[in-house]
């Protein structure tokens, strides 16, 4: 499901407004039950009003500059605990084989908005650039030549800061499959579809699969019945 709001942090900032409208309520009921319910109404057409609102604005389609030469494709790359993902190195490198491609790698910190709000944001971001670092060192390992860089824990913040730095042509977007992906409950690739004038890959990532069949391989033959190994 598509949330209604355009990012995570108008979603925090309706969540501290709700909590703050419930003190006042609560405030103006130790006044007056009346005056209480007054504020219970009022404060609730507020909040249907901002409702409505966030869900009915859609920020103006940005139009990306390509600056990369005729026989230069940029490809940004956006990705967090999937981002060494083997369907991901897979698109990776078929968009390499096709001709010249750059890659700019992007991983959002993964961070609750509480904790960033406290500035408590320094695991989430050493744990991304651990994974960043990891997947950049298996790319160049095949010849393919890649930055990348820990972006802002709003993937969509996250994609339009490197989309200022780095213009690309195309966008590659990796998640968790369906069920299990936070980013794709928040609607973060249809929302970069219809924000970025670019070409917005999805590719899915399923890590437990992936787990599973790695597992499977290393797994010991079953012994022969007939007592051989």
């Amino acid at each position: 499901m598509e949330s209604p709001f355009r990012s995570e942090a108008a979603a925090f900032r309706f969540l501290l407004i709700t909590i703050g409208g419930f003190a006042l309520i609560v405030v103006a009921s130790l006044i007056s039950a009346w005056l209480g319910f007054a504020v219970f109404l009022l404060l609730t057409v507020a909040a249907v009003g901002i409702y409505l609102r966030q869900r009915g604005e859609r920020p103006p389609r940005q139009q990306v500059a390509h600056l990369s030469p005729p026989d230069e494709h940029r490809v940004l790359v956006v990705a967090n605990e999937t981002v060494g993902g083997e369907e991901l190195m897979k698109e990776i490198g078929e968009l390499a084989l096709a001709g010249r491609t750059k890659f700019h790698v992007v991983c959002p910190a993964l961070n609750s908005r509480l904790k960033t709000w406290t500035s408590d944001s320094d695991a989430a971001r050493e744990a991304a650039q651990e994974r960043l670092d990891t997947t950049l060192g298996r790319l160049s390992a095949v010849g393919i030549e890649a930055t990348g860089e820990v972006g802002d824990l709003d993937p969509l913040v996250a994609i339009e800061d490197a989309i200022r730095i780095f213009h690309p042509d195309e966008i590659v977007i990796s998640t968790h499959p369906v069920g299990k992906s936070n980013w794709l409950e928040r609607g973060v690739v249809s929302a970069a579809r219809e924000r970025f004038d670019l070409d917005v890959t999805h590719v899915v990532v399923d890590l437990e699969a992936q787990a599973r069949a790695q597992g499977s391989e290393s797994a010991p033959a079953d012994s022969d019945p007939r007592g051989n190994p």
